[in-house]
């Protein structure tokens, strides 16, 4: 048996990954897993649950309409009462995010406006973000922000914006981890491919080939 110490194991696939996401979350038949994702973002329980959407699978914009930068979208999804819902996955911190996060949603609500209609057809629009880097202040991983006013918070402009952050950074550092919540559950299950790197990583490789 011979033991290769400086052995790196084959990486395994990571949720967090673009295109794994994706394949997961964002093709037609993905419907019931993201169903199940966004009640627990959103916190949706009884009446309120989400039982049905509709996933957009062209969520590119093109260049031409956005003054020659073109983004692609991971995730879009239509609820039932129309509100639109985009999911986004940043790994890295390009110390853009809350800028890059509103131009998203604003191309979202943008486009959603037809030739024709009233403003007042206009859907709301969440957008929530995943990120994999320290970001935002304070102990909470997932945070949410709505349009409101200054003095009263309690005071909201319009439901029309909503924007999530979940930070997968903060989350690590809870001490405890409670699966009977649904969030908590998703959460483990993005971070678990991670986890078994890292231990796999400090584990000896073996190989048993003679």
């Amino acid at each position: 048996m011979e033991t290769i110490n400086n052995h790196e194991p084959s990486p395994r696939l990571n949720p967090l990954n673009d295109y794994i996401f994706f394949k997961v979350m964002g093709e037609r038949g993905d419907e019931p897993q993201l169903i199940g994702f966004l009640n627990a973002v959103l916190g949706r329980s009884g009446k309120e649950l989400i039982e049905s959407l509709e996933i957009e699978e062209n969520t590119s914009f093109e260049k031409d309409i956005i003054a020659g930068k073109s983004c692609i979208l991971d995730v879009l999804a239509i609820l039932q009462d129309g509100t639109k819902v985009n999911i986004e996955v940043q790994l890295s911190n390009e110390y853009n995010m809350e800028r890059r996060s509103l131009f998203y949603w604003s191309m979202v609500y943008y486009r959603s406006l037809k030739g024709g209609q009233d403003y007042r057809e206009l859907p709301n629009v969440i957008a929530i973000n995943i990120v994999d880097f320290d970001y935002l202040p304070g102990e909470n991983f997932h945070t949410c922000f709505h349009l409101r006013e200054d003095a009263d918070p309690s005071l909201i402009l319009s439901p029309v914006l909503e924007i999530h952050f979940v930070n997968m950074v903060k989350w690590r550092r809870q001490r405890e981890k409670d699966l009977a919540v649904p969030l908590h559950r998703w959460l483990a299950w993005f971070d678990c491919t991670r986890r078994v790197r890292s231990t796999l990583r400090r584990i000896p490789y073996q190989n048993n080939n003679r």
